[in-house]
């Protein structure tokens, strides 16, 4: 074998190996091969952090392969991506592939085509030191800081918790933000618009000219007042503006800025724009995804300018060089771009083809000519008044330009066109409103809005910003959700042909889709690092490392000195913090005293989530507990609120009557008259007692507020499900056939093993044998925490009609 071509993933190698011809053989490291020891920290610190390396063991068979080729080839070229991860998986494949790195060839590209690789080939160098240092100094103080961090936490706070350099900061804005809309208080303005007509000869109303007012009332009788004095005013153009205007197209896509447009244009997550960008990538179709450059080659806009030309007309063409702005950028990459900017769509996964739309999109409007506006303002004067003004604006777009093929505003933007006017001219009165609004609190971030925050402060780089946002949801810290809005009275004043009324009318406020919340056990984390590793989750001093971690790069700062300078300052920290007491770790906060028994009032944070404890257990006397709703916050929840959970568990009354069920394997279910109702609160949400250890989940209702009849249904919707879930059971064993979400399946009840059931397949024609055999073949139940307690919900639309399904069983309601 000639030549040997290793590249980090097998779409790539494949793409590759049509390029170079049949002397060079292609093949994948998969990613990473070599990660630090799992034994203990795998560093030595005391050595000036000597990093202890081995292989992953799912890596193990791969680099056996990979050594036997490299002895065999006459030249090993290594070919990993062009950033700092890339040049350190090329150093660790030298290493690990016992090769010189000082002869070992290291080529680079930043596209997947036969010139761009042809190229590469043409100009190998070696492995750059430098980059791999910086990598390496990332991933040993990343481990330092977790490795000590963690534990501190299991011991003041809650086992299972982590912490982290760049994630711990990333929680930290999400915190302070939540917070900050938490002690925010709106306060509202009346603002007014409405309606002018232009009058045609006959004197009647022609065109509509809308209006508003700049300024905002701050109260409604400042409004209303507004509103009357217009009676018998006249209205009449004081003065007309119109100058062009020109809107210039963005810069090209880096990683963050096409992880934000992504999100806002396609719905996409952080996470899925990375992976959807590196099948394009991979497969040849755009340039390498991770950069914070916005530079284009000389090629590529040689070729945009062609592109342009002849699609558009050359007066659309406006060949421009981009310089990024970023004094910390990482080595010269280019923006992402396609390979090929002739070609508009490609074939692919749906979701490829979109990306690589808006890709294609944006690099050749980068290299178009501006947008030319024309914008309007007319000023309207009320007589008599003579300071009142309302201001009509107006915007056309006189040439396209770049928005032929990218709209900025997500393809908002419309002509406004005004009615031809002349000063002095006079405008007969429409409807004119005064709106009340609301000032509105920080937005809380999303994933693209987090990403351009981080960027903005020079925490992480374009590799590290999808596996943050990624780290911080998995573990537990930040929820992404969707959250419907509460209703809120709004007031609206009308005046019209002299008359002005008023009405209240209702609007949902704080809707919120695919924001990131804060979970409680964040907050507490984020106050207990704050307090006792401030350093460490400083914004600026993060963005600092990160400048270190560059200097690194360039060769301007030694590896070992830059960690040793952090440890220094980061360890004294670690040792105060052994020392404190799980109280002064701040994990609890006092709410105030029971005003009957006088006990302190706690909110904690326990293994299922946050809690409030009534009393401290002094004096031999044990504390009483009860679960916040769902809603509830451990920063927000009052006295009076932590009172009411103790209401808890709640009697509802007795079972007025019977209710029966029978599976179709004759299993009876059922509820006898007379059975007491109590409605509780879990650690997964409210649920009704019934019976010896029967439960039924009420998702919906409020266990304070919950009617017994409403109970009743739930707890008999309950029993009819458990019956028809049933299909076949072999009596004197614990092998049954139940009905699924996916469909029938089998399990034995007492090991919790389950098995599938094809879709073609009949169960009733099953026999135990052949049950009991695939069972035996079946992989065994994971295991699981609590939460496997958790029961299926019953939804309230459903426990207010119980149907019985007259196929899987009998129903039977009885009076005793």
């Amino acid at each position: 074998m000639k030549n040997l071509v290793i590249v980090e993933s097998p779409a790539k190698a494949k793409t590759i190996e049509k390029y170079l011809g049949k002397d060079f053989v292609v093949r994948s490291s998969y990613g990473h091969i070599r990660d630090l020891s799992k034994k203990g920290m795998g560093i030595d610190i005391a050595n000036r952090f000597v990093p202890s390396y081995e292989v992953s063991p799912d890596k193990k068979k791969n680099v056996t392969e990979l050594r036997k080729l490299a002895k065999q080839a006459e030249v090993v070229w290594l070919a990993t991506d062009e950033d700092r991860e890339g040049e350190a998986i090329a150093w660790h494949l030298a290493e690990a592939l016992k090769l010189d790195v000082a002869d070992t060839k290291r080529i680079v590209f930043h596209e997947i085509t036969k010139p761009a690789i042809t190229q590469a080939v043409a100009n190998p160098r070696q492995v750059d030191l430098n980059l791999v240092n910086a990598q390496q100094a990332r991933r040993i103080l990343d481990r330092v800081v977790g490795f000590e961090l963690s534990p501190i936490l299991w011991k003041k706070i809650r086992t299972g918790l982590s912490a982290g350099r760049v994630q711990s900061v990333a929680v930290r804005l999400i915190v302070e933000r939540e917070r900050e809309i938490d002690g925010f208080t709106p306060t509202s303005s009346f603002k007014v618009s409405g309606e002018l007509y232009t009058l045609n000869a006959q004197g009647k109303p022609d065109e509509t000219l809308p209006v508003k007012r700049l300024a905002a009332f701050d109260d409604e009788a400042s409004a209303q007042a507004y509103l009357t004095s217009l009676t018998g005013a006249t209205f009449s153009v004081a003065q007309l503006d119109q100058k062009p205007a020109k809107r210039s197209p963005k810069p090209p896509f880096t990683t963050s800025t096409l992880q934000q447009e992504a999100s806002q244009k396609l719905g996409f997550s952080v996470k899925q724009t990375m992976v959807i960008a590196q099948r394009l990538y991979e497969s040849g179709k755009i340039t390498y995804m991770r950069t914070d450059s916005v530079n284009l080659s000389e090629v590529a806009i040689g070729q945009a300018k062609e592109v342009i030309t002849q699609r558009f007309g050359a007066n659309y063409s406006h060949p421009r060089r981009y310089k990024t702005k970023q004094a910390d950028a990482q080595e010269a990459h280019e923006a992402i771009r396609p390979t090929d900017l002739s070609l508009a769509d490609v074939a692919g996964e749906r979701n490829e083809q979109r990306l690589y739309q808006l890709i294609w999109a944006r690099a050749l409007a980068s290299q178009m000519s501006d947008a030319e506006l024309l914008r309007s303002q007319v000023d309207i004067a009320i007589s008599p008044s003579k300071n009142e003004l309302l201001v009509a604006k107006g915007e056309v777009v006189t040439f396209e330009g770049f928005m032929k093929v990218y709209n900025l505003d997500g393809a908002k933007d419309k002509d406004v066109l005004l009615p031809a006017l002349e000063v002095g001219q006079t405008l007969q009165p429409g409807l004119l409103q005064a709106k009340q609004s609301f000032s509105r609190a920080p937005a809380r971030y999303n994933e693209a809005s987090l990403v351009r925050t981080l960027e903005e402060m020079g925490i992480g780089r374009p590799s590290t910003y999808a596996p943050t946002i990624d780290t911080i949801q998995q573990r537990g810290y930040v929820i992404k959700e969707d959250r419907e809005g509460v209703p809120r009275s709004v007031r609206l004043l009308s005046w019209q042909d002299g008359k002005t009324t008023a009405e209240t009318l209702e609007e949902k406020t704080g809707s919120e889709k695919n924001k990131l919340f804060p979970t409680d056990i964040a907050g507490i984390v984020n106050d207990f690092l704050v307090k006792n590793f401030g350093e460490v989750l400083d914004f600026q001093f993060t963005a600092q490392v990160e400048a270190k971690f560059d200097q690194i790069a360039m060769g301007q700062q030694a590896w070992q000195d830059m960690l040793e300078d952090f440890y220094g300052k980061f360890h004294p920290n670690v040792e105060q913090a052994e020392t404190l007491t799980r109280e002064e770790a701040g994990q609890a906060r006092l709410l105030g005293n029971d005003p009957k028994t006088g006990k302190p009032m706690l909110v904690k944070i326990g293994r299922f989530g946050p809690f409030v404890q009534l009393g401290d257990g002094e004096n031999d006397e044990k504390p009483t507990f009860a679960s916040l709703k769902p809603g509830q916050k451990m920063d927000t929840i009052k006295l009076e609120e932590a009172l009411e959970l103790f209401k808890l568990p709640r009697t509802l009354g007795k079972m007025p009557e019977a209710y029966h069920a029978t599976a179709a394997d004759g299993t009876p279910f059922g509820v006898d008259k007379g059975q007491t109702i109590i409605a509780k609160q879990g650690p997964f949400g409210p649920y009704l007692e019934y019976g010896e250890k029967r439960y039924a989940p009420i998702k919906g209702y409020d266990p304070l507020s919950i009617t017994l009849d409403e109970a009743v249904l739930i707890i008999e919707a309950k029993i009819q499900a458990d019956a028809d879930k049933i299909i076949r059971s072999y009596p004197g064993t614990d092998v049954k056939i139940l009905k699924g979400r996916w469909g029938p399946y089998i399990t034995d009840v007492a090991t919790k093993v389950n098995a599938k059931i094809a879709k073609d397949e009949d169960p009733m024609s099953l026999s135990l044998e052949a049950c009991q055999q695939r069972l035996a073949d079946a992989p065994p139940p994971k295991k699981r925490g609590r939460a496997a307690a958790k029961k299926a919900p019953v939804k309230k639309t459903a426990a207010r009609k119980p149907a019985a399904k007259k196929t899987a069983g009998t129903t039977r309601r009885t009076k005793k």
